[in-house]
């Protein structure tokens, strides 16, 4: 039914549902549809990633676009806050659950 997990799978799951939790978060309290739709593009590769089995042939690819979302994201936030983006506590914690994301994501990249 899923994928085979290890432990570094977990803590990818944990880290994604962390990143789009806040992205969502911040989308219904703002209110910003880009923060919904990029919390949401989160859950969508982390299900795509591990709990969809007809993507079991794709995975290796998923994750390559799951790397990508997750650098975008991050080159993002600096365009679009700019200096300010260093007076932000909450997105910098968030990049660097996305940053530590991209890592594991890479490191995973020889399981499948």
């Amino acid at each position: 039914m899923f994928a085979n997990l290890n432990n570094r799978s977990y803590v990818i799951i944990i880290l994604t549902l962390l990143t789009a939790g806040i992205h969502l978060f911040l989308g219904l309290t703002v209110p910003d549809t880009l923060f919904i739709l990029n919390g949401l593009g989160y859950i969508a590769l982390l299900i795509g990633l591990y709990f969809v089995p007809q993507l079991a042939g794709m995975r290796k690819w998923i994750r390559w676009v799951f790397i990508l979302y997750t650098a975008v994201t991050i080159i993002l936030f600096f365009v679009f806050q700019g200096a300010d983006a260093f007076s932000s506590v909450l997105g910098l914690v968030t990049k660097v659950i996305e940053l530590a994301l991209i890592v594991l994501l890479w490191l995973d990249r020889g399981v499948d």
